[in-house]
């Protein structure tokens, strides 16, 4: 093998190394973005369901409500 085909040879090693490394780390930050994704998402639903449940509430008859302090 020639000394240029075997300095090429390196280098595209080389390069696949670094490749694989970054793919590696992309794949890793993808994994914890859709972990933050599905936690924020469990937040959103919470959140909306209180909303929903307080909602609830307020549209409640009013005649059911007790009277103020104040009678």
């Amino acid at each position: 093998m020639s000394a240029a085909l075997e300095e090429r040879l390196v280098e595209l090693e080389t390069r696949l190394a670094f490749q694989e490394h970054a793919v590696s780390e992309l794949s890793d930050a993808l994994a914890e973005a859709r972990l933050e994704l599905a936690r924020n998402d469990a937040l959103l639903r919470r959140a909306l369901d209180e909303l929903r449940a307080s909602r609830a509430g307020i549209t409640a008859d009013p005649a059911d409500e007790p009277p103020p302090p104040h009678y």
